[in-house]
C-alpha cells in the first residue's frame, strides 16, 4: 500500500497483483511493465512477476490507516480477473465494509464477472465502481455497469485509442480520459476527447482529463511531462460530488 502519482486517487491497495491481456487497450499495459521492474528489484510480492497472485497479507492493510483515504483497488491487476476466487473477493469487501471512512475506487475490464459477482451481493456504500472503455467496441461495458447499484459509477477512458462515438451516460457520475504513455504509445486525437467532453457537459457528468501521454495536443511525440494535462489551455479535473460525503 502506498501513495500514488495517479491524479484521480490518493493511494493504491493491491490485495492481488498480475493480470492478462483481453482487449486492445491492454497492449502496452503499464502495470505489467512495472511488475517486471519490481520483480527484477526483488520487491516482495512480485516474485511471480505479472502472473496473477493473491497476497493475503495485504488484505487488512486499510484497517490500520486512520486518515480518510481514497484508494484505487488493484492498480496492478484487475479485481475481477478470471482467476480471482469469489471467496477471496468477499474478504476484500469485508475490509472495505469495516473501513467506511475510506473510499475505494474499483475498475475492471471484465464486466461479465463484475455482473456475476454483484448479482448476489450489494456494493458497499463507500465503493466507486468503474469500467474501462478504450474505444467504441468496448463501450458495451457501460451497460453492465449501469445495471449495478453503486453510489458512484465511473468510466476510465484510458488509454483512449479510438473514437468512442455516442455515449449514453445515464447513471454514470464521472468520466476520466487520458492518452497512452511509453515508447510504443498510440496517439490520441483531440476530436475524440472533445466528443467525450461535450457529451459529459450535455449529460451533467463530471469530466476529468488526466493527461495527453506520449503524444501531445499538437500531434508531436515527446516526454509525457512536457505534453502535460491541459485541454484548450486549462485543466479539467472535475470529480463527483460524493467524494465530499462520509461513507456510511
Amino acid at each position: 500500500m502506498k501513495t500514488t502519482k495517479i491524479e484521480w486517487t490518493e493511494a493504491t491497495w493491491n490485495p492481488s497483483i498480475g493480470c492478462s491481456k483481453i482487449t486492445a487497450g491492454c497492449k502496452n499495459c503499464y502495470a505489467e511493465m512495472m511488475a517486471r521492474r519490481l520483480q527484477a528489484m526483488g520487491t516482495a510480492g512480485y516474485e511471480n512477476g505479472f502472473e496473477f497472485t493473491l497476497l493475503p497479507d495485504r488484505l487488512t492493510q486499510p484497517i490500520f490507516i486512520k486518515k480518510p483515504t481514497k484508494f484505487f483497488v488493484n492498480s496492478m491487476s484487475d479485481l475481477f480477473h478470471e482467476k480471482m476466487p469469489f471467496e477471496y473477493l468477499d474478504l476484500i469487501f469485508e475490509t472495505i465494509k469495516k473501513t467506511p471512512h475510506h473510499h475505494y475506487q474499483i475498475l475492471t475490464k471484465r464486466e461479465n464477472i463484475l455482473q456475476e459477482y454483484f448479482s448476489k451481493r450489494n456494493v458497499p456504500a463507500n465503493v466507486w465502481l468503474g469500467v474501462t472503455v478504450e474505444h467504441a467496441k468496448t463501450k458495451h461495458r457501460i451497460d453492465f455497469l449501469r445495471e449495478i447499484n453503486a453510489n458512484i459509477r465511473f468510466l476510465s477512458i484510458e488509454p483512449l485509442i479510438g473514437d468512442v462515438g455516442e455515449l449514453d451516460l445515464t447513471g454514470i457520475h464521472w468520466v476520466i480520459v487520458g492518452g497512452e504513455s511509453g515508447v510504443s504509445a498510440r496517439p490520441m486525437e483531440l476530436k475524440w476527447i472533445t466528443n467525450i467532453q461535450k457529451q459529459c457537459i450535455e449529460q451533467n457528468v463530471a469530466f476529468f482529463f488526466k493527461q495527453w501521454g506520449t503524444w501531445g495536443e499538437d500531434g508531436i511525440k515527446r516526454n509525457k511531462k512536457e505534453n502535460g494535462s491541459k485541454l484548450f489551455g486549462r485543466e479539467w479535473k472535475e470529480e463527483p460530488e460524493y467524494q465530499y460525503k462520509m461513507a456510511v
